[in-house]
C-alpha cells in the first residue's frame, strides 16, 4: 500500500529539509512524496529539485494551500493520503502506526497527538506542550465547533478523500478544519492513535486565524451557513446541532459587532432564524441586558462599556 504525502509549499525553504527528512525517516511504509510549490520566491522549489530528487515537484502560480493540496491529490497514486504542511514534521513511526489502526478498524481517518515546536529568537525552536485531543460524541458537531488538529496528525484513506472531492479553496483561513469536517459530513469514521503523531510549529507571528481575526470570522460564518444548509437538507438538524450553530453564529456576532457591522447583521439574522428573540447564554450580563433591550442594543452597550474602560485606563496611564 502506497501512502501519498502531499506537501503544499510557499516560501518554506527554511524548514523543508527537516520536513522532508521526517518523511524519509518513516519505516516500513512505501511512500510517494509530492511537493506542490505554490509560487515560492525563496528558492524552495530549487532546494527540493537539488537535494531531494526522489520527491515529485510540482510548480504552480500562487493560489493558496488548498489549491496546492488539490493539485497534489489529483496526481497522488496512494491508497492513503498524508497532508503535511511544509514547516511541520511527522513523528517517527507515524505512518506505520496509523496504517495499522486504519487496517484494524476499517476507519477512514486516523488522528492522534502532536507536540508544539516553539520558535526561538535565534531562529531555532524548542519542544513545547503535548496536545492530545479526542473527538467526543457527534464528530460533525465536534469538528464544526472546537475540535482541531494540524493536518500532519491525520492520515486519510483515499476513498474518503475522493468522497469529499476537494479542499474548499473559498475558505482561506479554516480550510484545514473544513476538510476534516467534510470527511465527517460524508460519513467518514475516525480512529484515535494514542502515540505522538506529529510536530506542529508555533510561529512568533501567530496562526492565520490570530493574524487576521476579521477573515477568520468571515470564514466561520460562511462555513456555518454551508453546514446549516446541509444539515437542514438532510433532515439532520438535531437539537444538539442547532445549539452548535447558535454557538458559532454567536461567536461570529460578538467578534464582528464593532469592526464588521455587515457580518454582524448577517450573523444576528442567522441567530434569529434558529432562535427568534435570540438571547446569548454567556456572558451572563450580556444575556441579562439582551432580555431587557434586545441583543443588538445589548452588544452596543457592551461595546460602549469596553471603550469607556479603555479610555479610563489610558487616562490613568498618562496621569501616572
Amino acid at each position: 500500500m502506497i501512502v501519498s504525502v502531499i506537501i503544499p509549499c510557499w516560501n518554506a525553504a527554511h524548514w523543508l529539509r527537516e520536513t522532508l527528512g521526517s518523511v524519509a525517516a518513516q519505516e516500513g511504509v512505501e511512500v510517494e512524496v509530492i511537493v506542490v510549490d505554490d509560487g515560492s520566491s525563496d528558492g524552495s522549489a530549487e532546494l527540493v529539485a537539488r537535494e531531494f530528487p526522489w520527491v515529485r515537484l510540482i510548480q504552480a502560480d500562487h493560489g493558496g494551500p488548498s489549491r496546492a493540496r488539490n493539485l497534489g491529490t489529483q496526481l497522488a497514486r496512494g491508497a492513503f493520503i498524508q497532508y503535511l504542511d511544509a514547516d511541520d514534521l511527522l513523528a517517527d513511526g507515524k505512518l506505520q502506526a496509523q496504517l495499522r489502526a486504519l487496517d484494524e478498524t476499517n476507519a477512514d481517518v486516523a488522528y492522534g497527538a502532536w507536540r508544539e515546536l516553539e520558535a526561538q529568537p535565534d531562529g531555532g525552536d524548542q519542544p513545547g506542550r503535548l496536545v492530545a485531543r479526542h473527538i467526543d460524541g457527534d464528530p460533525q458537531i465536534a469538528l464544526f465547533t472546537d475540535f482541531w488538529c494540524p493536518p500532519a496528525t491525520y492520515l486519510f484513506r483515499r476513498r474518503i478523500v475522493d468522497r469529499v472531492g476537494a479542499w474548499d479553496e473559498t475558505l482561506p483561513v479554516i480550510q484545514d478544519a473544513r476538510f476534516v469536517l467534510d470527511c465527517a459530513l460524508h460519513g467518514g469514521r475516525f480512529v484515535y492513535c494514542p502515540e505522538l503523531m506529529a510536530y506542529y510549529r508555533v510561529h512568533t507571528t501567530g496562526s492565520v486565524s490570530t493574524r487576521d481575526p476579521a477573515a477568520f470570522a468571515r470564514d466561520c460564518f460562511t462555513n456555518a451557513r454551508g453546514v446549516a444548509a446541509r444539515w437542514a437538507a438532510q433532515g439532520d438538524l438535531t437539537p444538539a446541532r442547532r445549539r452548535a450553530l447558535l454557538r458559532v453564529y454567536g461567536q461570529v456576532a460578538r467578534s464582528s459587532f464593532v469592526n464588521q457591522p455587515g457580518l454582524f447583521e448577517s450573523a444576528w439574522r442567522a441567530l434569529e432564524e434558529l432562535q427568534p428573540g435570540y438571547v446569548p447564554d454567556h456572558p451572563w450580563h450580556l444575556g441579562l441586558v439582551s432580555r431587557l433591550v434586545g441583543y443588538p442594543r445589548a452588544e452596543a452597550i457592551a461595546a460602549g462599556y469596553r471603550q469607556a474602560k479603555q479610555m479610563l485606563r489610558r487616562s490613568a496611564w498618562h496621569a501616572s
